[in-house]
């Protein structure tokens, strides 16, 4: 199977042509945008992240995603990730399985506990219930997609029984379990035999390839056929010609988001130029270096997609699409040349029918 490559967006209001800050509606419209050149330059994927704040506005993954179902023909669409603690399955199912029609098959989901808090005081969710309200649901969104008809019973919801949900596609959804590296969650991944995306910012490609192998280990003791097994990862990257002048710009965007979040990185280049550099794991530089570390990330960990976030900390949106149509005429096709069809467990991609269904320990959170 050949190795997929793609992008991902928060929707960050990123500026103008004129270095304005641009409004929410017009970042959601710049998805939009780098949706269709994403298809356009021959990549494989994009993926719509959730948040809830005036710089990452993109709150709804899935009703953008529906917009981009009607207007793209051949990529793969995802949320990436949706905040299943604070989300209704149902709601998340229906809203995905009406863009899964629409696009006939290409929609799936990434399903994640989230990376900031913003969602639960917003939703009326208690924090103290983090990872007890992401298994739950994670579990109601796999018997969801298992079956027509869906009998629960959660403490954090009324029962049902027997009630139906639809619409229904042609085939499952293709359901991944999103974790920024933890491993319980990798555990919780194995053993469930869900594909697992990874959200990868730092660390090194050894460090990911230690997670790879739990996950397969998890997964072989609990009885899970390795054709079930898949491994993404997104990270931030982007492309450009410059060289270190690329690299060096992108920090800058990435100390800005970082900043937004609340959070700080070393505005210092010296301090974070091992993680830009061959052996970490940001991926901005010039395509020859990008693809080069991308192979040799999939060397250690088995993956078969990987996807690049570029729109961070006020990016222009100009420089957004020029990244992106250098990843898709010059990165990707390096990419592909060095990897070839790949027949390896760890890489393959299995049918969207469920041959197995993945089962999750609800109550006490535990993988």
């Amino acid at each position: 199977m050949t190795f997929e490559l793609g992008v991902y967006s928060f929707g960050v209001a990123g500026r103008d042509s004129e270095g304005n800050v641009v409004t929410t509606a017009q970042a959601v419209r710049n998805i939009l945008e780098q949706i269709r050149l994403t298809e356009e330059v021959g990549l494989d994927f994009f993926g719509v992240g959730e948040h809830h704040h005036q710089q990452v506005p993109v709150s709804s993954p899935t009703s953008l995603l529906n917009a981009a179902a009607a207007m793209t023909s051949r990529i793969t669409l995802s949320t990436a990730v949706s905040v299943l603690s604070t989300d209704d399955p149902i709601r998340l199912y229906q809203q995905a399985a009406t863009a899964a029609i629409v696009s006939d098959g290409r929609m799936e989901i990434i399903a994640g506990r989230g990376s900031s808090t913003e969602p639960f005081p917003l939703f009326g969710y208690d924090l103290d219930d983090y990872d007890r309200l992401y298994a739950d649901k994670l579990g109601l969104l796999l018997e969801i997609n298992a079956h027509d008809r869906v009998s629960w019973e959660s403490p954090f919801r009324p029962p049902l029984e027997d009630a139906p949900v639809v619409p229904r596609p042609e085939e499952p959804l293709k359901i991944w379990l999103g974790t920024g590296g933890n491993p319980g969650s990798t555990v919780r991944a194995g053993t469930a035999g869900l594909p697992v995306s990874y959200g990868a910012l730092s660390g090194s490609p050894a460090h990911w390839g230690r997670l790879g192998d739990l996950y397969r280990r998890s997964a072989r003791e609990a009885g899970v056929d390795p054709g079930a097994l898949e491994i993404s990862v997104a990270g931030h990257g982007f492309v450009g010609r410059a060289g270190l002048a690329t690299k060096r710009r992108y920090h800058q965007h990435e100390v800005a988001s970082f900043a937004m979040a609340g959070r700080s990185l070393p505005d210092r280049w010296e301090e974070v130029e091992a993680n830009y550099s061959p052996g970490g794991m940001v991926f901005a530089g010039a395509p020859d270096e990008i693809a080069e570390r991308i192979v040799d990330l999939h060397r250690h960990l088995g993956h078969r997609r990987q996807f690049l976030q570029m729109d961070i900390g006020g990016m222009p949106h100009r420089d957004v699409l020029s990244s992106i149509e250098l990843l898709g005429t010059e990165v990707a096709p390096r990419v592909r040349g060095e990897l070839g069809n790949t027949s390896t467990d760890t890489s393959r991609r299995t049918s969207r029918k469920t041959s197995r269904r993945p089962t999750i320990r609800r109550q006490d959170g535990a993988p």
